[in-house]
């Protein structure tokens, strides 16, 4: 830990609660044990965690943060457990917020944000400064990725992606790219689409879909995200009224115009780092509640605009 965050810790955010076992939960148990503390597992796996119930775990380990890893769809639930046993500390909610929206239920969390740390990506902060002043025309945010190829030790058809259900689907699993042209962009005002299950693979979700839609600082923008690119490819194009911005997510590159690359460098864990320590220390940057449901409402606008091939405007 950094002499600056180790500061920011306080006793009572010690010890970290994960809730979820799975390959995301396990990684958010890693980095946070990285950052110096303790961290308990709440897991319906067997031999998964230290605890099998919110009931016992909060009072034994008497968390500061606790992060929701679970299922997508399983994301209300455990927030409505959480506030009826009366938790008052932070909690970070695995993205998307809901797989549906919803109300969130009352309570007196310290702080709730959304897992969008694609938002503490070094090209993208770059990004940020670089578009502040300029008056955006087009955008095109692209993300795709082969779904078998995701966990190599899993078959890609018993995990939570293929099951629609669960909250699974490319819509959903791969929604940083909303929360980032949210984010850039400006809050979407209208969107369009078509997506669905075309590809052969054995899944019962989405594995495809394309969005066209309009937002407050871009009037034009278009994002598409699948299961299917076996290449493995994160990019976004920008261009205002004076330049053409490209990056590359993967390469950690920067392109303005015809200039040269800047290329920007990261460890695996950086964006999870970085996100851990802006909401432990209650720094700005996280995704916040507003801007997570506004993701679940973006989601919910798409199928809608796929399923009856209409525009569908932001409530």
């Amino acid at each position: 830990m950094t002499e600056t965050f180790s500061a920011a810790l306080s006793a009572a955010l010690s010890a970290a609660l994960v809730i979820g076992a799975g390959s995301i939960g396990n990684r958010h148990r890693r980095v946070l044990a990285g950052l110096g503390l303790t961290v308990g597992v709440v897991s319906r796996r067997s031999g998964s965690g230290a605890w099998t119930s919110l009931e016992d775990a909060l009072p034994a380990l008497n968390p500061g943060y606790v992060v929701v890893a679970t299922e997508t769809a399983d994301h209300g639930r455990v927030l409505d457990r959480l506030a009826a046993l009366d938790f008052r500390g932070r909690v970070l909610v695995e993205k998307p917020l809901f797989a549906a929206p919803r109300p969130l239920p009352d309570h007196r969390f310290a702080a709730l944000a959304v897992g969008y740390n694609l938002r503490f990506h070094p090209v993208l902060r770059h990004l940020e400064r670089a578009l502040a002043g300029e008056r955006l025309v087009s955008a095109q945010l692209y993300v795709g990725q082969y779904l078998p190829e995701w966990r190599p030790d899993t078959d890609y058809r018993t995990g939570y992606s293929s099951r629609a259900a669960e909250g699974g689907g490319a819509l959903r699993d791969l929604s940083h790219e909303l929360d980032v042209a949210n984010w850039l962009l400006g809050p979407w005002q209208r969107v369009a689409a078509l997506g669905g299950h075309w590809s052969g693979l054995e899944i019962d979700s989405d594995d495809t879909f394309v969005l066209l839609g309009a937002f407050a600082r871009c009037p034009a923008a278009s994002i598409q995200v699948n299961y299917l690119d076996r290449r493995t490819c994160r990019e976004l194009v920008i261009n205002t009224v004076d330049h053409s911005f490209a990056v590359d997510l993967i390469a950690g590159t920067f392109r303005r115009d015809r200039e040269a690359l800047e290329n920007f460098t990261q460890d695996r864990d950086h964006m999870l780092r970085a996100l851990h320590q802006a909401v432990l220390a209650g720094a700005s940057g996280p995704c916040d509640v507003d801007d997570g449901r506004r993701v679940v409402e973006m989601i919910a606008a798409a199928e809608r605009a796929a399923r009856e091939r209409v525009w569908v405007a932001s409530p």
